[in-house]
């Protein structure tokens, strides 16, 4: 079974972007897949509600009084609005760092708004607004939490990335993860499709988990439903599909990664995985929005522009437009 992303020019195809993708039970189990659900792929910042698992398994959360929106801002792909740059910066202060300890680097908003802004007010953007800088506060939380260094925590030999890997070992029931260095300098770890799923799947019945992660994965759960905004952006489709549907939490990961983990479907609690062959991000929208309606998760009528995106040229002229396509083999 295949599935793919179109890309239409002038009413014919341009692109082709194979995807594959792995829909998982809590125990493992393949329930339904498209393409390889065996492909080997970097979760980037997918990965982000199990690395938040630190802040549990070190006790951070209790030591620094960390705050479910605190929680939403570690598992962050955030757009760099004033909420999030602000919940940051007073997460960074709680633990007693400032942003000479972010190892994530800076870079513009995503959000068009906010980064017209800070162009226009003649500011350079910081570590603060870079994506990440949740996810890397709650790293250095876990390190003092620890009691080790914080700095240099985003090198895979630190007791913080240690942790993380044997968190998504265990949790992936798969030992040889390898990985690689991800956009914010930390590690992103690479794994088939299918183990990966599982843990989006534990993540939506945290009991189904090792006992010493149940805690964590409950309360990342909760968390991102508490405050979708928190973990994207009111225009993100992260934040959107939360706010859409029930019992939902997204994650977007670089490079044409997706994980999804669902409570109460009609298979029960699920995780899902999806990853964009060609590494689109704007291919990947559209099989997101698709595979949510082939399960009966989202209604063909509910407005979403990543449905058919539209393909504009440097005029804004409408050219083409992305279209998915998906057939699931059921297991």
């Amino acid at each position: 079974m295949n599935a793919y992303t179109y890309a239409y020019r002038g009413g014919l195809i341009e692109n082709r972007h194979k995807v594959s993708l792995a829909i998982v039970s809590p125990t493992g189990q393949l329930l339904a897949y498209s393409g390889n659900p065996h492909l080997a792929a970097h979760m980037r910042s997918s990965a982000k509600p199990f690395q938040a698992q630190a802040l549990y398994l070190s006790g951070a959360v209790e030591r620094f009084g960390i705050t479910p929106a605190e929680v939403a801002l570690t598992c962050a792909s955030h757009d760099g609005m004033q909420q999030h740059i602000a919940i940051a910066a007073n997460y960074l202060h709680k633990i007693g760092l400032d942003t000479s300890y972010l190892a994530c680097g800076a870079h513009l908003p995503f959000d068009p708004a906010s980064r017209k802004a800070l162009q226009q007010a003649g500011q350079a953007p910081t570590a603060l607004h870079n994506n990440c800088s949740g996810k890397h506060t709650g790293m250095m939380a876990a390190a003092l939490a620890m009691g080790v260094e914080p700095r240099g925590y985003e090198q895979p030999e630190h007791p913080v990335q240690q942790l993380n890997l044997q968190t998504l070992r265990d949790l992936s029931s798969f030992s040889q993860i390898a990985y690689g260095v991800d956009g914010c300098s930390v590690p992103t770890f690479v794994l088939p499709l299918a183990p990966a799923a599982r843990m989006f799947a534990l993540l939506a019945q945290p009991e189904a988990a090792l006992p010493k992660y149940r805690e964590g994965l409950e309360a990342v759960f909760k968390a991102m439903r508490q405050h979708p905004d928190l973990v994207a952006g009111p225009q993100s489709i992260d934040t959107v599909l939360m706010e859409k549907i029930p019992h939902l939490v997204a994650k977007r990961g670089a490079d044409g990664y997706y994980g999804m983990a669902l409570r109460d479907t009609r298979w029960g609690h699920i995780g899902i995985t999806i990853k964009i062959e060609s590494g689109s991000n704007e291919a990947r929208e559209p099989m997101v929005i698709r595979l949510l309606e082939e399960l009966g998760l989202l209604s063909p009528e509910v407005e979403l522009e990543w449905r058919r995106p539209l393909i504009r040229n440097v005029r804004k002229l409408e050219v083409g437009h992305l279209e998915a396509r998906l057939e699931l083999c059921w297991a």
